[in-house]
């Protein structure tokens, strides 16, 4: 991470409580969101528009002035999206780009880096998605990072560092999974 969109360093990111989503039946999504999913106001997409979704949430929001996404890890995340190791999930209106997010596979491990809305819902949308493409492909670890609020609300957990550290390990030298959506 960097310490803001004009920091100039990388700072390695290991806090002593990490936050993640479990990929089985713990993972919940409201009811309010089940309906809203219902009606499809989404076209949800994977991959087409990697560097618009990490620039879009790299934008200050009134609620988040201040972003750690800087030019050098746009830089950096869309390269390794061009080596098929860093993933966005868009959600779409018609051709409008209204929300999503972008992480990175390694092993059955998914880091999820940030997300962004524009629409009521169209990220935790992304999200849902891309719980059940994790769990198609076998994935055993979707990373958070922290623990907020809002991804509370799926049944996201933290965990020690040491437990953390566990099952990073095991899920990274998984090489029998692929994102695949």
């Amino acid at each position: 991470m960097a310490e803001s969109a004009e920091g100039a360093e990388l700072h390695w990111f290991d806090p002593p409580m990490r936050g993640i989503i479990p990929l089985d039946d713990r993972f919940h999504v409201p009811r309010r969101l089940q309906r809203t999913m219902r009606q499809r106001l989404f076209a949800i997409k994977f991959n087409t528009a990697f560097e618009a979704v990490i620039r879009a949430c790299a934008t200050p929001r009134p609620d988040h002035p201040e972003t750690w996404i800087n030019g050098e890890i746009i830089g950096l995340y869309t390269e390794l999206h061009r080596l098929g190791h860093a993933h966005s999930v868009e959600a779409w209106e018609g051709d409008v780009l209204v929300g999503g997010l972008y992480g990175v596979s390694l092993g059955s491990a998914f880091f999820g880096e940030s997300m962004f809305s524009h629409r009521t819902d169209a990220s935790k949308i992304a999200l849902v998605h891309l719980v059940d493409v994790l769990r198609a492909c076998s994935f055993t670890l979707l990373d958070t990072q922290f623990q907020t609020e809002h991804l509370a609300r799926f049944g996201t957990i933290e965990i020690p560092r040491t437990t953390y550290h566990h099952l990073l390990a095991e899920a990274v030298m998984r090489d029998d999974v692929l994102f695949s959506p």
